[in-house]
């Protein structure tokens, strides 16, 4: 069972955010109220897995967390010899995830693994998820792994990638910001909870532009990005080899 997020009710010293076991408990809650269509993303991103699964390749989650973009691909794949490789630098996240995922059977198997994405080789990929990963990732790595994934995509692969973005410019920034905010107070957050979580994640997490990530998977080699959701300041699109 998990619960209702309130880890930001009570005024606190703030310190970085981290995905630890408090945050676990209640991830779903935490995510469903703060990122607009969630769960059709997730479902979407399965639905992409299954169309662009390539026969006898490996299916990647990168930042799986509690495994629900794992469990969305895993229902959608109907090609043969398929693997997802489900990989999260959490323990309390990789723990859950492997719970999760023993609730569902499937012909699919799925390998969750405690580990850095930096330090994971990317090999006869056919898809490769990163579902608000990215932004947690240094920015000056962020090349580098987006790199290592298109070289290991298999010709005909894609990157599914799902961030949270900022505006081209200050005035644009403020209102996707303030949408967002509001989303938040109309799902239950007080503005002690919005300013501390705010506050906690703003140096864990820095976000690029549409155009900052468009034009760095081009620079990589994709030949089509096609923003495919966005509300507010999420966004989610697929890149094709």
């Amino acid at each position: 069972m998990t619960g209702k997020d309130s880890i930001y009710a009570t005024e606190q010293e703030v310190r970085d955010f981290t995905f630890d076991a408090n945050v676990v408990e209640v991830f779903p809650d935490m995510i469903q109220r703060s990122v607009p269509g969630y769960a059709t993303i997730v479902s979407t991103m399965g639905k992409l897995a299954g169309q662009y699964a390539q026969s006898n390749s490996n299916l990647y989650d990168l930042g799986c967390s509690l495994g629900a973009v794992t469990l969305s691909m895993r229902r959608n794949i109907d090609k043969e010899n398929c693997r997802i490789i489900a990989v999260d630098n959490s323990l309390p996240m990789v723990e859950r995830c492997q719970m999760h995922l023993k609730g569902f059977k499937s012909d699919v198997p799925v390998d969750v693994q405690l580990g850095d994405i930096n330090e994971l080789a990317i090999d006869n990929a056919s898809v490769v998820a990163m579902n608000f990963t990215l932004q947690f990732i240094p920015q000056d790595q962020r090349a580098s792994v987006l790199e290592k994934i298109y070289q290991g995509l298999k010709p005909g692969g894609v990157l599914l990638l799902s961030e949270k973005i900022k505006g081209e410019n200050d005035i644009k920034d403020n209102l996707l910001i303030d949408l967002h905010h509001d989303f938040k107070r109309h799902n239950g957050y007080s503005e002690l909870e919005i300013s501390q979580k705010r506050t906690a994640i703003e140096n864990v997490m820095r976000t690029d532009s549409l155009s900052a990530h468009r034009n760095r998977l081009e620079e990589i080699g994709f030949t089509h990005t096609q923003v495919w959701y966005q509300c507010f300041n999420f966004c989610s699109m697929i890149a094709i080899k």
